[in-house]
């Protein structure tokens, strides 16, 4: 059965078509569009306007592969947003679709389940995700058969720091220190349990494992860096075959998921399923209860 999840995050809006069988996910078509949505302010009409085409582009997509079912969710940058249900209502004017919100505990539980239930193997002891948008973070730590343990939704994401600090392109020394020490402290003081794996998720994992690999440790974080800072993102994205915008967000959410390893004490394989999946697999649970 053909399912979608479209995800209305701070960087992006994102299309997952995926075909549902036996519990596993198999990949359809993938859309996103650089929305840009900014939590705690009012959505000025034009950008309401923006999001909902974007939106309504990605439902009829969805529909053209005919999906049976089509899901759509805001995270935190939507919770945040002043005048959001003005953005809900006319997105669902529009395409028929009314947006769930989710909370910080629904979204982490989601990303979860979505990174370990697409892992190529079962994970029998205690797993880390870590889930890095544009406007807060989220660390999860379960097992496959007890699900979510703990989880915490730090307030710091990628779109955040790059529109804070990150005005040179290349970006600048002094830039690039100012956004590891703001994301140092937004972890400051968090407790979370150390398991013996973790997977990062999320927008700028997947982008890193063109640049860096399969695996976030502290050499291929630097090593990244160093890319990064050393060529402008039009170049970047030209040589690693990414989205421009994507790559001007890239060194902030790589030292984020820095500091979320250091909370985690362990390094970071990149995952292949996220919220997205996760809010799949979740409908279809639904449909079969």
């Amino acid at each position: 059965m053909l399912c979608a999840c479209i995800d209305i995050g701070s960087n992006t809006t994102r299309l997952l078509v995926a075909d549902a069988a036996d519990g596993t996910l198999r990949e359809v078509m993938q859309q996103r569009a650089y929305t840009r949505l900014r939590g705690k302010n009012e959505v000025s009409p034009e950008r309401i306007a923006a999001i909902t085409e974007a939106v309504a582009t990605q439902v009829r997509l969805a529909r053209e592969c005919g999906c049976a079912h089509i899901r759509a969710v805001g995270t935190a940058a939507l919770r945040d947003t002043l005048n959001r249900d003005q953005l809900v209502e006319a997105i669902e004017t529009a395409t028929g679709l009314r947006v769930e919100i989710l909370s910080g505990d629904e979204e982490a539980r989601l990303a979860f389940a979505g990174a370990t239930r697409t892992l190529g193997h079962l994970p029998t002891g205690a797993v880390g995700v870590v889930d890095v948008g544009g406007g807060s973070t989220e660390v999860v730590v379960g097992t496959m058969a007890d699900g979510v343990a703990f989880s915490e939704s730090f307030r710091v994401g990628s779109g955040f720091l790059a529109e804070a600090y990150l005005r040179s392109d290349p970006p600048a020394a002094a830039e690039l220190l100012k956004v590891r020490q703001h994301a140092a402290g937004a972890f400051e003081g968090g407790d979370a349990p150390r398991p013996p794996v973790a997977y990062a998720v999320g927008g700028s994992a997947g982008s890193l494992r063109r640049l860096v690999g399969s695996v976030l440790d502290p050499d291929s974080l630097e090593r990244g860096l160093r890319v990064l800072s050393s060529m402008p993102a039009a170049q970047v994205a030209r040589e690693f075959e990414l989205d421009v915008e994507r790559v001007k967000l890239l060194p902030a959410g790589m030292l984020i998921l820095e500091e979320a390893s250091k909370l985690l004490g362990t390094p970071l394989r990149i995952g292949r399923g996220g919220l997205r999946e996760g809010v799949i697999l979740e409908a279809l649970n639904r449909k079969a209860a």
